[in-house]
This record gives structure tokens, sequence and C-alpha cells, in this order.
């Protein structure tokens, strides 16, 4: 596709987009303002204490705009339109456009809805020095500092003596009290991650079990009796909000990976109402468990992507050679964060890499293949980029520095289509309050949009 970015300006300020002649519609709509933009994302952030919460939310925007609930173990539709299927922490959605058929590729965003923090344990109740605490384990990588002295909600997934399950929120209720500096004057105190992780919710004499706690958040019908099982982590209780001397800078947590999450069901969503998608189907899979290895059920490494392509693929007519041909001819974006160059630690950035904070997507390189990112996904991406009309940012390793890696390898090994390793720069990432920039996030989605429909 031949693209003209014309930046003399369009309606809201957006550049004019033209592919081989034409204008894309999808530039001609009313554009979200980033401030609009952002506080949906401040909201969507807000709402998604877990990756339970995250999943259900992307799931309830999408079916407000159409999508049918689909369920592993009922019939597949093969219908036009949207589809939506959650499972856990896990929620996947595909577009189906008119011309869709076994000629067609899937166009795919990946992201995850799990952030680190501290999971409940089963026997969650003990006592210490006279407090009442909540027994905790580590999940995925947390800067474990940042957690000490915030108000903590416990928020997931119980399930109930009937098989149900219930979203739980508990709101602040738990706190990991740091250690006065009268009693420790070292500079390199070392947390013990058993020994000082541990929140307190209560003196012992007036506390109840965590149970009776997690039970009143479940619902008045739900009993402590009730709960046969809890899969709860912790999450900071302070507000997402947008600060900075220029108001253009977001503190919040879980922005790794809420950021994708966020720009990928937007994205999905604006595609669809552009009436711009093409004979591709448009799919969106946001995983959980990344943080801890993504080798889950509804892990990356599970079998939930496959599935959804190859039943949707079967209900369009195609046959396994069929199926292996559209995988050939598909693309991922796997959306999640990267890092943004760190003013107080610059030497621990590539010197001749430094994503910036406001200054578009970062696409991640790495020749070990951490990251899925090669030349012709790239390629892709930029080209992506130039018909969205938003900026872009390059990153790699220092050397020195060994980088972590994302669902985009999965993803690629298993099913052999070809990726691109992109998200905003972040700061502080596994805090529990990590830094996003306002421009960022709104240009993320557009290019995810453009990835759609280009």
């Amino acid at each position: 596709m031949r693209c003209i970015v014309d930046n003399s300006g369009g309606s809201g300020g957006y550049p004019q987009v033209r592919a081989g002649g034409w204008e894309l519609s999808w530039v001609k709509q009313v554009r979200l303002k980033p401030m609009n933009h952002t506080t949906d994302f401040l909201e969507f952030i807000g709402a998604s204490p877990s990756s339970f919460h995250a999943a259900r939310n992307v799931a309830q925007r999408l079916e407000d705009a159409g999508f049918s609930e689909q369920l592993r173990t009922h019939a597949w539709r093969g219908t036009l339109g949207g589809h939506v299927l959650v499972d856990g922490g896990a929620v996947l959605a595909w577009y189906i456009p008119e011309n869709a058929g076994p000629d067609s590729a899937f166009r795919i965003i990946g992201a995850h809805t799990d952030s680190p923090g501290f999971k409940l344990k089963p026997h969650a109740d003990i006592q210490s020095a006279g407090w009442q605490q909540a027994a905790v384990e580590v999940y995925g990588g947390p800067i474990l500092g940042s957690w000490f002295d915030r108000e903590l909600t416990l928020a997931g997934q119980v399930h109930l003596t009937d098989g149900s399950t219930r979203l739980v929120n508990t709101g602040a209720v738990l706190r990991i009290p740091n250690l006065a500096i009268h009693l420790d004057r070292s500079d390199d105190r070392k947390i013990a991650r058993q020994e000082h992780t541990q929140p307190i919710h209560a003196l012992s004499e007036n506390g109840r079990p965590i149970l009776e706690i997690i039970a009143e958040a479940a619902g008045p019908d739900v009993a402590p009796k009730d709960i046969v099982g809890t899969d709860l982590i912790t999450c900071d209780t302070q507000a997402p909000t947008v600060f900075g001397s220029e108001g253009d800078l977001i503190a919040a947590g879980r922005c790794d990976n809420l950021t994708s999450v966020h720009a990928a069901v937007t994205a999905l969503l604006r595609a669809v109402e552009s009436g711009d998608l093409g004979d591709d189907i448009a799919v969106i899979a946001c995983f959980d468990h990344e943080e801890i290895g993504s080798s889950t059920p509804q892990g990356a490494g599970g079998p939930l992507l496959g599935e959804v392509l190859r039943r949707t693929a079967r209900s369009l007519g195609a046959d396994d050679e069929a199926f292996d041909q559209m995988l050939a001819r598909s693309s991922c974006v796997s959306a999640d964060a990267a890092h943004a160059v760190h003013p107080n630690f610059v030497a621990k950035s590539d010197p001749g890499h430094h994503p910036m904070i406001n200054a578009g997507p970062v696409a991640k390189v790495n020749a070990n293949h951490r990251y899925a990112t090669d030349a012709d996904s790239l390629g892709m991406w930029q080209r992506v980029l130039q018909i969205a009309g938003v900026p872009g940012q390059l990153t790699v390793n220092n050397n020195n520095v060994p980088c972590g890696s994302t669902i985009g390898p999965i993803s690629a090994t298993r099913w052999g289509i070809s990726t691109v390793d992109v998200g905003v720069p972040l700061l502080s990432m596994h805090s529990a309050r990590e830094l996003v920039g306002v421009s960022d996030q709104l240009w993320f989605s557009q290019a995810l949009e453009a990835y759609l429909v280009s």
C-alpha cells in the first residue's frame, strides 16, 4: 500500500493520511482528544485491580459495542461480526468482516492483563507481635520497596461451593509497614521476601479472619464457608493521576501492561466502528500470567490463541491446509511496555538507544530473540506508524544489562506468525506505581488501529 502522510494538519490537528491516492476514512473520524483518551485510560486502570477485572472490563466494553460472548464449551460461531471469550484473567476477541474466508489472514494484537504484586496464600491468617496479618507470596518480579507504606486492596476472583465465581475487590485493608530509619540506618537494607513483606490489616484483638473480609467483599449472600478457593492479588488503592508541570505524565499502577490492553481494545473498537477493516480477521489476545512465564492455560504458552484461530478458520470453511496458509499470511503485534531511559541511571540504557517518554511507541529488538522483532516485522511496524502519522522509537538493551522477554517470542514460535514487539515507554516498571506519557498512550492506540485497518 502506498501511503502519503500530510502533516499540514487535518480535523482536530491530526495528520491526513492517504493510501494509493484515496483518503483512509478512519482518519476522517472525529479523533479522541488526548485528555478524553487519558480519562478513559485512567478509568480503565482504576476499574482493573486484577487480571480478572481487566479481562471482564475488556469483555464488557466489547459486548456493549455488540460483540457476542463465545464459550469454549459451546459450538463455535462463524458468523460475521465480533466475538469475545473470557477465560479467567485472559480475554480474546475477534472480528470477522464481511468478506472473510479461507483466503484471509489474522491480524493479531497480543498483550497481558497481569502485573507483579503479592498473591494471598491459602492459609491466609497469621499473627505477630499483636498484629493480624495476611500471608502473601511474591508474584512475578515487583520492586519490593515500592509496595511498602501503601494502602492495598485484595482483588481478583473467588470460587464458591456452588461452582460459581465472583470478582472481589476488598478496598484498602492491607499495608506493608516499613522499618523506621532509627532501627536500621544502613543504606543497603535487604528486604527478605518471607519475613518483611507480610501486610498487616488489624490489631490482633480487633482483627477478623481474612476470609471474612473477602466474603464481605464478594457480596451479602456469600459467607466465609462458601469460599472454597481464592485467586487474589494486592493492588495499590491510590487512584491513577495525571501530573507534571505540563500535565503530560500519568502515574498509576499496572501500566505494565494495562497500557497495551487498553490501547488494544480501543483500537479494535474504533477499527470496527470505522468500517475500514478489510478481509482479514482482527484479533486481540490479552493473556494472563505473563509476569510468571506464560506457561499456564490462560498464558501465551497455553492453548487459547491457537484454539481461537483454528476454530475460527474452520468456521469459515478452512481445512488444515488452508488454516496453515492463513497462519503464514498472518502477523502479530506483541504489545507490552518498554523501558524509557532513566535520567538518574542513563548508563543502564544502550548509548545509541534512549527511548523517551512522550516520543512515541517503542519497538524492541534483541539479537538473542528475547523479543520477536526482526527486520521484516519491524518494516511492517514502520509502515503502520507512517499510516497512523505517529512517531516511533527503537530500543535494544545495553550489553551489560540482560533484558527480559514477553509474549511475542512465545506466540511467534508456537504459531510461526511474523511478530513485532512494541510498547509504550515506562519509568519505574514493576513498581507499585509506574510512569507513562499521555501522548504515548494515545499514539499507541492510534498505531494499533492503523495496523488493523491498513
